[in-house]
């Protein structure tokens, strides 16, 4: 695959931005409020930070158009910009050896919205998606957070090339863990996601994404769990 050229990835950005700007003018229906354009900048200065290796501005991305599939698919119950800018917010902080990034994340979209002209319930449920983030267990009925939560997981149920890429870019945001840990803590995770009864909420989700999904998560678990070979 070429890679994308610098005027490739202006375009993104900027296609990101109008994104961006679209949703939080939108949230706000008419209201009064500052420009979005800077809240959408800084957003994205830390959507590419050197760090991040699968928490980049692709996967935001990819969970802004897996919520459109959604929308189209009879997911519009929910509030949507609501979910679009807890997308933006869900990764916003993000340093793979802390622990409390969908904490600082939602306090961000706290600090953020509340200037950029959102009402005390529309900045609360945004920071409510965001840390449902930790776990992606919604409650019943909760569809703002079942459609945040199967776009954020939908990357489980792609090709098994493209998800070959994902696991890759996780090792590499891990790679100050040796080998070892890693696999432990990995396959910990993977562990816990099989054993829920569902990993997709949406009725959508759950018929187009959860078979590939387990079959992805089983395949790697495996791979995990085989001898290690002597380079």
């Amino acid at each position: 695959m070429t890679a994308p050229t610098k005027a490739d990835q202006e375009d993104r950005e900027q296609e990101l931005l109008h994104r961006w700007t679209t949703t939080l003018l939108a949230a706000r229906a008419g209201r009064e409020g500052p420009d979005p354009l800077p809240y959408g900048r800084e957003l994205l200065n830390r959507w590419t930070e050197p760090q991040r290796r699968y928490h980049t501005a692709d996967h935001l991305r990819a969970v802004l158009h897996r919520i459109d599939e959604l929308a189209d698919q009879g997911g519009e119950g929910g509030e949507l910009e609501l979910v679009r800018l807890a997308a933006w917010f869900h990764d916003a902080v993000y340093r793979p050896d802390r622990t409390e990034n969908e904490e600082r994340s939602a306090a961000l979209a706290e600090r953020a919205l509340t200037e950029a002209g959102l009402t005390p319930h529309e900045v609360a449920e945004v920071a409510r998606l965001v840390r449902l983030t930790v776990t992606h267990d919604p409650a019943p009925g909760d569809l703002n957070g079942e459609t945040l939560c199967d776009a954020d997981l939908a990357i489980l149920a792609s090709d098994p090339d493209t998800y070959r890429g994902y696991a890759k870019a996780v090792r590499e945001e891990y790679a100050f863990v040796p080998d070892a840990a890693f696999r432990d803590g990995r396959a910990a995770v993977l562990r816990q996601l099989l054993s829920l009864p569902r990993l997709f909420r949406t009725p959508y989700g759950a018929a187009a994404w959860e078979e590939r999904a387990r079959e992805n998560l089983e395949r790697e678990l495996a791979e995990l769990a085989a001898p290690v070979r002597d380079a």
